[in-house]
């Protein structure tokens, strides 16, 4: 039989201060605590008893004790085969609360810890401890992982194989590593300098956690705008793309939902005091404001600042490249050191841009870019692609949706082509080819109205669209923008080029 151990007073006392400071400052709710005790001691009844389906754990209302049970089935006297789950009748009767038990009926008995087997127990502390550590860690990763690209400001503790160590004021609780990878090369630090950097990810340790920084990210670029710009947070003015090189230059194209707002100049502030102030947190790191534009042409132009571009001229749309003229005074700028500027300016706009400057540009054929880009304007009409899809068919087999039956039937015939097929409906020898029944002759009729214009010539003969195209106005277009001109014009309406007609001879 197992007797009761009476607990002191100093001992349940320390039991539920023990729990009430796990709950308090390590920010474990109380049923937390009380499920890793049960899971620790219920480990320890396993290892020691072979089981612990029979094993309950009670606690005191106001934790100032915590108890293991055995349940066990209550049997008659000399036929107890296991004693880990029955109990003898007599033995079952001694217990305090079961003088009247029977056989068949269910009993708790107290268990003293202290009684399991030595490594039981400490299978059972090693338990409690693993679980309490991880409880902390999801706590404090769900606590921190709203926080990443968030900005947060520390102290520099130390550095360790090039990393820094961050200090971020959270009791330990938290670490804060800055990685080699993502420290500013312009950038230097000592022990408790003050820091501010971007959280770009939150890893669990031992100890806790682990949120890991960056200088270099450019999100940290635009939090810091959104603080020091006030149009910014209140999303009058808004970052439409940024890309950077840290630690030498940033590029930010802006945009305003308000037409009295000036983008840029918001971002710069009076007399440049807004983007000082945003230079100074990085360090003097070069930041390019310019205004972002849906049009490609004007958003290449912004994109090169501060270099001035006389010209764009969109290359290959399809490919998304552009050819960008620069006074020969410019190209050094336009390029930027070691071709900087025009590569940030390529991944800002996400276009391919080629610099090049008058002089150069003057050696070039630009009518051949500007020819290009006509032909794709008048190629890429729908309605022009659909007739001239129409146009090319000159067979019955290039028909969609003709029977293939239908075709082989005519081709072996000899009026497969569109026009020997209408010139024999005519004179009724396509009704005679065997095999071919009328309402076969009609689906091809059919299939020739939906897909091909027929016109008349003069001698009274059908002829096909692509023969009436052939005789239709010339038309004209420009060859710098490619917009439709006419004879009588000598400037372009869009693009203000002049330009004159000569006769053919």
């Amino acid at each position: 039989m197992a007797g009761k151990k009476k607990q002191s007073k100093e001992e349940k006392i320390n039991m539920a201060e023990a729990i009430k400071e796990l709950a308090e400052e390590k920010g474990f709710s109380e049923d937390s605590v009380k499920l890793t005790i049960e899971n620790a001691l219920k480990m320890s009844y396993k290892k020691t008893f072979g089981h612990s389906e029979n094993a309950v754990v009670e606690f005191a209302p106001d934790l100032s004790w915590v108890k293991i049970f055995a349940v066990k089935e209550v049997v008659d006297v000399d036929d107890v085969y296991d004693k880990v789950l029955e109990i003898d009748l007599n033995e079952a009767r001694a217990l305090e609360g079961y003088e009247n038990c029977n056989v068949g009926d269910k009993v708790k008995v107290e268990l003293n810890p202290k009684d399991f087997d030595r490594s039981a127990i400490t299978v059972g502390k090693q338990t409690a401890h693993g679980e309490l550590s991880e409880s902390y860690r999801d706590s404090l990763y769900n606590l921190y992982k709203d926080n990443v690209g968030e900005i947060i400001i520390g102290y520099v503790q130390r550095e360790y194989k090039k990393n820094i160590y961050v200090d971020l004021g959270k009791d330990g609780k938290v670490e804060g590593v800055l990685l080699a990878k993502y420290q500013s090369p312009r950038e230097t630090y000592e022990p408790n300098d003050r820091i501010k950097t971007l959280v770009v990810d939150i890893k669990k340790t031992n100890s806790g956690i682990q949120l890991i920084l960056s200088r270099t990210d450019k999100e940290l670029v635009r939090r810091i705008m959104e603080l020091q710009v006030p149009e910014i947070s209140d999303k009058t003015v808004e970052i439409n793309a940024i890309v950077r090189d840290a630690g030498s230059r940033t590029k930010i194209a802006v945009s305003s939902t308000r037409s009295d707002v000036d983008p840029v100049g918001a971002c710069v502030g009076l007399k440049g005091t807004r983007i000082q102030q945003i230079i100074r947190e990085l360090e003097g790191e070069r930041i390019d404001v310019l205004e972002y534009s849906s049009d490609p042409v004007q958003f290449i132009k912004n994109a090169l600042s501060p270099a001035e571009v006389e010209k764009v001229i969109i290359t290959d749309e399809n490919l998304k490249t552009a050819l960008a003229i620069v006074k020969d005074s410019q190209f050094a700028q336009a390029i930027g050191k070691g071709g900087q500027n025009v590569k940030l300016a390529n991944r800002l706009c996400d276009w391919n841009i080629d610099v090049k400057t008058e002089s150069q540009a003057a050696e070039i054929d630009l009518s051949e870019y500007s020819s290009r880009a006509a032909a794709e304007e008048l190629f890429s009409n729908p309605v022009e692609t659909e007739e001239k899809t129409a146009q090319e068919i000159e067979t019955v087999n290039e028909l969609e949706g003709v029977d293939e039956r239908v075709a082989s039937l005519l081709r072996e015939a000899g009026f497969d082509d569109l026009q020997k097929f209408m010139d024999g409906l005519n004179s009724g020898e396509v009704q005679k080819i065997e095999g071919l029944a009328e309402e076969d002759i009609e689906s091809v009729k059919k299939l020739i109205g939906d897909s091909v214009e027929f016109v008349e010539n003069v001698e009274g003969d059908t002829s096909s669209a692509e023969d009436a195209a052939g005789e239709a106005e010339e038309e004209y277009f420009c060859p710098e923008c490619g917009t439709r001109i006419t004879l009588d014009m000598t400037r372009c309406p869009h693009c203000g080029v002049e330009f004159e007609f000569e006769d053919e001879e």
